[in-house]
């Protein structure tokens, strides 16, 4: 590739090969992030491969913490990677993290289920799933300096944008090939049995044999599967890619730092300004990024009860309309600065959560949203009420209050709980009809079952009802796409705008994120500096968020309840950034403080 020009030049656009070495950047980052989402858009069906055993509500969050484990360890990732990208450059850190993030996504797909290895299955999943957030946490900082090191700096926020829409790009390329291997393999192949932990084929209530999709028993491995593919057309790219210049001229001038992370992180000047980073910016943009993008896709699927094929395809849509959004507010944050915009986002959406997803159940799942009026009680001693979230799956949730809390927050029910004499065993009150519980450690075997059956017919018939659509066909109401472009319908483009909504709030906060970060810290540390408060806010704060809101739901017995997560780490960040951000940093010359100490 021929040598780029010298971008201290300012006011003039940016060379042909300049455009082409930041697009081939992004699409680097788009397999990438391609990759590491494959396993949160088919969470659900993964859970049921690999957390065999437990109860569906159960499974659920197991499969969110699996995913959340990626996120945990992106923090060390971008120690690792940080620290090596400003210590050897960044070319050859990039090519490190496609490997890893490429041979971890494939052996996903050939990971045999809880079924076939037993608990082996789960433990190298979980493993997998770290090795990819050890490999995205190097990417992205990575990925948003090397750009931004290459861009003009009246144009930074614009080019930078380019990354930012790459982990929104990521997720619709999984989504579309999702769709895709999911409408081929379930209209060329037969429905297969439903297997136990022991691998034996499991009955329905009515004693035939449970079935499944052959998408959900096998066929959800051919998107993974397929990702070598991409690992290969992505090492072809970075191989063509040249270092940062910036990067270069310290080199040259030997002011590379030999010690980036003592200097970024144990010298207090520059570490004030990661935590600051840390609260006052990359929180609050987290939050907003996966609930506008992971929970809202996990909300319709399995609290609106919407199926994953019409989900995938309105979020798919919602995407394809909102991915410019990135451009659009990164562009306007070369004009107004980067730090009002973030803000604003993130205060928009604190005001507008609760409406917007209250929107969103009565407008894809009409008949669920009226039921949820009926007033449901659950009477329980409150020593017998757990906060059912587990991650290390040792707890066994089998009290009257638990057993009644989660049956009916798999059924998405609103329920409020009303205190009784300790040693009461809980009870539902569905509108005027009363259903004993039943204490899952006192019971054992035959006893066990018939009160356990007893207590999901009395809850199911009285739900029922009282309105809730308990199977798929009984409700007419719910959203329904045919096809990818089954969409022109007014419920369905309602929705699509509704989710559209959410992600222009998530460009609002994303699409300056990266400039900014970058033009916090100088070029011998930027890379390590940037790169930890971005994965600590993204991957603890972020990547926890669908598992959280999940278990505060469940626990409230409100289906929207887990929104007030995101909505105190956004005010948070709001309170935070306001004070103590500094403002303007769009006019900063990053490229020659590469001498800075």
């Amino acid at each position: 590739m021929a040598s780029l020009a010298d971008v201290s030049v300012r006011s003039r656009p940016m060379t042909r090969e300049e455009r082409k070495v930041i697009m081939a950047s992004s699409a680097g980052t788009i397999f990438e992030w391609y990759d590491f989402y494959l396993y949160g858009s088919l969470a659900a069906v993964i859970g049921a491969q690999f957390f065999t055993p437990f109860p569906e509500a159960t499974r659920n969050v197991f499969a969110l913490l699996a995913f959340a484990a990626g996120f945990i360890v992106r923090p060390f990732g971008a120690l690792v990677f940080g620290s090596l990208g400003d210590l050897i450059g960044r070319k050859y850190t990039f090519l490190m993290t496609i490997v890893i993030m490429g041979l971890s996504t494939f052996l996903v797909g050939m990971l045999p289920s809880y079924y076939s290895w037993g608990i082996a299955a789960p433990i190298i999943l979980v493993g997998l799933r770290m090795l990819q957030g050890l490999a995205l946490g190097g990417e992205y900082g990575g990925a948003a300096v090397y750009v931004a090191e290459h861009a003009p700096q009246n144009q930074r926020g614009y080019f930078t944008a380019f990354i930012q829409t790459t982990a929104t790009l990521g997720l619709l390329l999984s989504l579309i090939v999702i769709l895709l291997v999911q409408g081929y393999v379930n209209g060329a192949y037969p429905d297969m049995p439903i297997l136990d932990a022991a691998g034996l084929a499991t009955t329905a209530a009515d004693g035939s044999p449970a079935m499944q999709k052959a998408f959900n028993a096998w066929g959800w491995r051919i998107p993974f599967l397929g990702s070598i593919f991409l690992l290969l057309i992505s090492l072809y790219i970075r191989l063509q890619m040249n270092e940062s210049p910036a990067f270069k001229k310290m080199k040259e001038e030997g002011a590379a730092s030999k010690a980036p992370l003592r200097e970024a992180f144990g010298q207090w000047k520059n570490a004030k300004i990661a935590l600051i980073a840390l609260f006052g910016l990359t929180a609050g943009q987290a939050v907003v990024w996966y609930s506008g993008q992971f929970y809202a896709l996990f909300f319709i699927q399995n609290v609106v009860k919407v199926d994953s094929f019409t989900s995938n395809v309105l979020v798919a849509w919602s995407l394809i309309l909102g991915t410019g959004g990135f451009l659009f507010f990164g562009s306007l944050s070369d004009r107004i600065g980067r730090k009002p915009i973030i803000l604003a986002g993130c205060l928009i959406a604190a005001i507008t959560y609760f409406p917007v997803f209250k929107a969103l159940t009565y407008t894809a799942n009409p008949m669920l949203a009226a039921a949820q009026e009926t007033t449901v009680v659950v009477t329980a001693d409150p020593e017998d009420c757990s906060f059912q979230f587990n991650p290390t799956g040792t707890a066994k949730f089998t009290s009257s209050c638990d057993i009644a809390k989660a049956s009916l927050s798999k059924l998405s029910v609103n329920s409020t709980t009303v205190d009784a004499p300790a040693g009461t065993i809980a009870s539902v009150k569905v509108g005027a009809t009363e259903i004993a519980g039943y204490d899952g450690i006192a019971l054992a075997g035959d006893e066990l079952a018939a009160a356990k059956k007893a207590f999901d017919t009395g809850v199911n018939d009285a739900l029922k009802a009282a309105g809730y659509p308990m199977v798929a066909a009984d409700n007419t109401s719910v959203a329904k796409a045919a096809n990818f472009f089954d969409i022109f319908s007014a419920q369905k483009l309602t929705i699509i705008a509704i989710l559209t909504y959410l992600i222009l709030l998530v460009t609002m906060v994303y699409g300056p994120i990266a400039a900014m970060l970058v033009e916090l810290f100088p070029t011998r540390i930027r890379y390590s500096g940037m790169s930890l408060p971005y994965h600590i806010g993204n991957g603890w704060f972020g990547g926890l968020l669908p598992a959280t809101a999940f278990a505060i739901s469940a626990q409230s017995g409100n289906i929207y309840a887990g929104l007030w997560y995101a909505i105190v780490v956004a005010l948070m960040t709001v309170v935070i950034g306001a004070i103590f951000v500094p403002g303007g940093t769009h006019k900063k010359d990053i490229f020659s403080d590469a001498n800075n100490k």
